[in-house]
């Protein structure tokens, strides 16, 4: 395996993590960079970093960052997100991982890229449902910013710096992990 496709690797994982937070950011700036020649795609994804692709993606990240402002709008899109995500996270595995088998390419895809995202953005829709229940939804713009401005981060660190970018989505799943472990009941002994 040579260093370009552990990169490559990296690159996949920290998008896939992004799209748990928003499923068209992380999408966009793989089309930003496709585009201007920063970071090649596989050839069936060329068309990612196409002007129709960029334009496009550029409109539903704006959608979706403004709709994730308002509340119980926010958790009807988390019922579409939680699926798109594991979608959307397999596409950016399959798109930037390079010189790999193609069984292997989607088994990873499914594997580390579907998985994670859905793991994130599973945990940000329980959180985003437990803050609508508890504060009317008051408090779901502060998640949004705080979802929209991981994303970003972990989007350009992706293409940047894929190896920060790794290092950034085992602490978000840690913390996520930590959370949900103090969250969920206690065994009686």
């Amino acid at each position: 395996m040579t260093s370009e496709t552990i990169i490559s690797i990296f690159l996949g994982i920290g998008l896939a993590a992004s799209v748990g937070f928003r499923v068209f950011l992380p999408l966009f700036a793989l089309s930003l960079a496709a585009y201007f020649n920063v970071w090649e795609l596989n050839d069936n994804w060329q068309w990612i970093g196409s002007l129709a692709a960029l334009i496009t993606l550029g409109v539903a990240t704006l959608v979706e960052i403004f709709a994730y402002f308002i509340p119980w709008v926010d958790n009807l899109l988390d019922s579409f997100a939680v699926p798109l995500a594991a979608i959307a996270g397999t596409a950016v595995m399959v798109s930037t991982v390079a010189d790999l088998d193609p069984v292997v390419t989607w088994s990873l895809a499914i594997i580390a890229g579907g998985g994670t995202a859905t793991a994130i953005r599973g945990a940000g829709a329980t959180g985003r449902l437990a803050s609508s229940t508890t504060t009317g939804g008051l408090a779901n713009p502060i998640l949004a910013t705080v979802e929209t401005g991981t994303a970003t981060v972990v989007s350009i660190a992706s293409i940047f710096a894929p190896i920060l970018a790794a290092v950034l989505v085992i602490i978000i799943l840690i913390v996520i992990f930590r959370i949900y472990r103090s969250l969920r009941p206690k065994a009686k002994t």
